[in-house]
């Protein structure tokens, strides 16, 4: 059975489109809702872009979130390609996250293979979608853990 894999271009407009109305509703209630998308907590990624080095803002969701330690999980819908806000993370990993009010500094990387399959379960428990966005593409979807600088 030949598989069907949505368009790259389809997957953009619709994260793009995601995050639009998420920022909407964001200000229309003042954050009183969109702070929480099911069980998964909303971030703001705040970090320096790889070419321009310009500070460039993302609302994404963590499936396993502390205030200390969070985790992205870099799907893009199941795109082909990794989502901007991961390579520019891995060119410049000290970012900043707003969560709940308060943009704090963290250190990020990439999990390893062992650490994402220990995370995994978890993750699509919190959000299923992440499982088919795993089979509908060829590339390994990252997993970013977000540590809490201190100092």
């Amino acid at each position: 059975m030949t598989r069907v894999r949505t368009p790259d271009w389809v997957l953009g407009a619709g994260v793009r489109a995601m995050e639009t109305s998420h920022r909407l509703l964001l200000a229309a209630t003042g954050g009183r809702l969109g702070q929480r998308f099911g069980s998964n907590q909303t971030v703001e990624l705040h970090v320096a872009g790889r070419k321009t080095g310009r500070r460039i803002s993302t609302l994404l969701t963590s499936p396993v979130y502390t205030p200390d330690r969070l985790v992205l999980v870099a799907s893009k819908g199941g795109s082909s390609d990794h989502p901007d806000w991961y390579k520019n993370l891995v060119a410049n990993p000290t970012v900043e996250i707003t969560a709940d009010g308060a943009t704090r500094q963290y250190q990020t990387r990439t999990a390893s293979a062992q650490e994402k399959a220990r995370l995994w379960p978890s993750i699509v428990k919190s959000f299923p979608g992440y499982d088919g966005y795993q089979r509908n593409t060829d590339r390994q979807i990252p997993v970013v853990i977000c540590e809490l600088t201190t100092g």
